[in-house]
């Protein structure tokens, strides 16, 4: 008979079992603690429907358009998780990017994600109009990350394609104790990479509402 220690109960509904589960290969990272709350997945999404119905730590709201204070706060509204919100960094830059911080910080985000593009002065101009963590994306292996934390950066976000595990591992050899956040993609392969890496935490991206509808309506037509 199990004494309970080791036994992990489950609760779930009839109507809320088909819920978009991040793979386990991401719970092998030590994860941040942020003002208390380890977080060690993120989805990589602004899709309510899918945020809703994800069991990740947080949310990772970055998308390919110019920042907009309505959909920062619909997402920090709905979400049951903690949210990152993007604040630009590329095309939206300077003091545009301060008022976005602090309008996501005022609107409860946990902390605000500048794009690799940005500028150490324009990175240190955010960092200090906020009370949050400030997420730089490095895209590059030959970012200066010194002058990235000398600027204010708090985490960084390794995005590098099939080289992030790789640009982890020489960030993590370099500065030890520097929290990573860093994209897993989703497959279990490309996660334990990264994570065996050095990452802390994963961001993870979902399969589009596209294919997950095309899975439920395969099953429905059986």
């Amino acid at each position: 008979m199990s004494d309970g220690k080791n036994f992990l109960p489950r609760i779930e509904s009839q109507l809320r079992h088909n819920i978009l589960e991040i793979p386990e290969e991401v719970y092998q990272a030590s994860g941040i603690l942020i003002y208390g709350r380890r977080i060690k997945s993120l989805v990589f999404s602004t899709d309510l429907a899918i945020i809703r119905n994800c069991n990740a730590d947080a949310v990772f709201a970055v998308y390919p358009f110019t920042p907009q204070p309505a959909i920062g706060e619909a997402i920090i509204k709905h979400s049951y998780i903690p949210v990152f919100c993007g604040i630009g960094g590329g095309t939206t830059k300077g003091l545009r990017t301060v008022g976005l911080a602090k309008d996501a910080e005022s609107q409860g985000a946990l902390g605000v994600v500048l794009n690799a593009p940005v500028t150490d002065l324009n990175l240190l101009a955010v960092a200090k109009a906020v009370d949050i963590p400030v997420v730089i994306t490095v895209t590059r292996e030959d970012t200066d990350i010194a002058a990235r934390l000398d600027a204010g950066a708090s985490i960084l976000n390794v995005a590098c394609a099939a080289n992030t595990p790789r640009v982890v591992e020489k960030i993590r050899r370099d500065f030890p104790s520097i929290p990573i956040i860093a994209s897993g993609g989703n497959q279990p392969e490309t996660i334990r990479r990264t994570v065996e890496a050095g990452a802390n935490a994963i961001t993870y991206t979902p399969p589009s509402t596209q294919v997950l509808f095309r899975t439920l309506m395969d099953k429905y037509r059986e």
